[in-house]
């Protein structure tokens, strides 16, 4: 009886969307440093940008969430110079994809001192946020960054457990879970 109990909690507290399509659009780097204006654009930055990318994308991957591919949108997404601020582009380029929600993010510069950056989950159907958070972090260095975007990933994405468990009230209306 111990054993069955066992089995059938595992089979419960696994990952609620293990296997959803989520769209990952990106982080977009807005800087309005003076720095950047006095100095140009500092390589590190750009480099600091992929490796988020990179950390989000294993993130999502680990918690068995399956990363589109968005070579259909390629053109459209082209056009866009920002996709966490465009009216919703991002809930139809990842609609078009078939995916289960879209995934964005800005890292925004205001100096060397101050950064802000956020990542948000949204709901393709109706272009709602279901996850989010947003940080301040100090300090302009890959460990700065990082723990940002650590923070984001514990505390906004993947809270709880951090398996991926989202309440139900969070999942989207139309999801094929809901659909089955």
């Amino acid at each position: 009886m111990l054993i069955r109990a066992m089995i059938l909690l595992s089979l419960l507290c696994g990952p609620a969307f293990a296997g959803d399509k989520v769209a990952f659009f990106g982080i977009t780097f807005l800087d309005s440093s003076l720095q950047t204006a006095e100095l140009g654009q500092d390589p590190a930055e750009l480099a600091r940008i992929a490796m988020l990318e990179q950390m989000v994308a294993d993130r999502f991957s680990d918690e068995g969430f399956e990363l589109l591919d968005l070579a259909p949108v390629s053109e459209e997404r082209a056009r866009i110079v920002n996709p966490a601020k465009c009216y919703g582009c991002d809930a139809r380029m990842a609609s078009k994809l078939g995916a289960d929600y879209a995934l964005v993010g800005e890292v925004q510069k205001v100096s060397n001192l101050i950064l802000s950056m956020n990542l948000q989950l949204r709901d393709p159907n109706t272009g709602q946020t279901v996850r989010g958070r947003v940080v301040d972090i100090r300090s302009n260095t890959d460990e700065s960054w990082r723990r940002g975007m650590d923070y984001i990933l514990r505390t906004g994405i993947f809270t709880g457990t951090f398996t991926g468990d989202f309440p139900e009230s969070s999942k989207p209306e139309n999801s094929k879970e809901e659909s089955k």
